[in-house]
């Protein structure tokens, strides 16, 4: 067996499966958004037809207004939620690799346990501590005169942004602190002979060498905003303020289990990739640009 033929065969099983469950899915999804089922007869008993629809579920998509607000909707929770995470993230890291810290490892086994709980058991657990009569939150609230429903309509997108941020939260923070790991410790040293504090030691060399590590929570957390799914379904069987195209997920869902219309949910899938990959993209530019700027300066 020759040496250029090698690495081929120890990545072909790898490159079937990636084939054969990514990139057919993906082309599959393409070619179906461009076509359109036809049933004769009540329920399609006398036969079905498949057509080229052009552009037409791309259009009907994007004039859904139920579509369009569940990505509206999914942008403003991005917005926040992720910023919140993040930033929480970012905090518990720098925390955790300080010299001050006691017991980091078990802080950090702490904070990454929520990640390990499904997503669903995680919304099953957080939806008693959300309905009236059943939270001790709500009732310790009421208590003090406070009136709070976590599952109205205006309140429930927050009540899974929660749900989010505690599940993912020491997820990115282990992510955080490995690249705090990789800066060497000479770096440190000097800044500590040139009088630097701890603060001065994060805004100077902790940060910005931990910005590839904050992209790449970014980019995993817009796209896995845009892939909710899990959260929403579960607690739209206790909150009326959800509904079944409550999010891009969920209407592509709808659409192809419900509905029985592949075409239009074909075509709300690629849009929500191709959202996904413009917002991670604009993301790579700001972060490149701002390195940039800084070399400048």
């Amino acid at each position: 067996m020759s040496k250029s033929k090698a690495p081929w065969i120890l990545m072909g099983p790898f490159l079937i499966l990636f084939v054969f469950t990514m990139v057919v899915p993906i082309i599959i999804a393409i070619v179906q958004s461009f076509m359109t089922v036809e049933r004769k007869g009540l329920l399609g008993e006398e036969g079905v037809t498949s057509q080229f629809a052009g552009l037409d579920n791309y259009i009907a998509a994007l004039t859904n207004p139920n579509f369009t607000a569940s990505i509206g909707r999914m942008l403003l929770f991005g917005v926040v939620q992720v910023t919140v995470m993040i930033a929480a993230a970012t905090i518990l890291a720098l925390l955790l690799e300080s010299a001050a810290a006691k017991w980091p490892g078990l802080f950090r086994s702490a904070y990454f346990l929520p990640y390990g709980i499904p997503g669903v058991i995680a919304t099953i657990l957080w939806s008693f501590l959300y309905v009236p009569g059943l939270s001790p939150i709500v009732d310790v609230l009421g208590m003090i005169g406070i009136e709070v429903d976590f599952l109205s309509p205006g309140n429930v997108l927050w009540a899974i942004a929660n749900i989010v941020t505690w599940t993912y939260t020491g997820y990115n923070m282990l992510i955080i602190i490995a690249q705090l790991k990789s800066i060497p410790g000479e770096l440190y040293e000097a800044a500590k002979i040139d009088g630097a504090g701890p603060w001065r030691i994060v805004t100077s060399i902790q940060l910005p060498l931990i910005r590839p590590a904050l992209m790449l929570t970014i980019i995993f957390s817009i796209i896995g905003t845009l892939q909710l799914f899990a959260e929403p379904r579960i607690l739209k069987l206790v909150s009326t303020g959800i509904t079944s195209e409550y999010t891009p997920n969920m209407s592509a869902y709808a659409y192809a289990f419900q509905y029985n219309d592949i075409g239009m949910a074909a075509a709300q899938a690629v849009i929500i990739a191709v959202v996904a990959f413009v917002l991670s993209a604009i993301a790579l530019g700001l972060s490149n640009r701002g390195k940039k700027g800084g070399r400048t300066r």
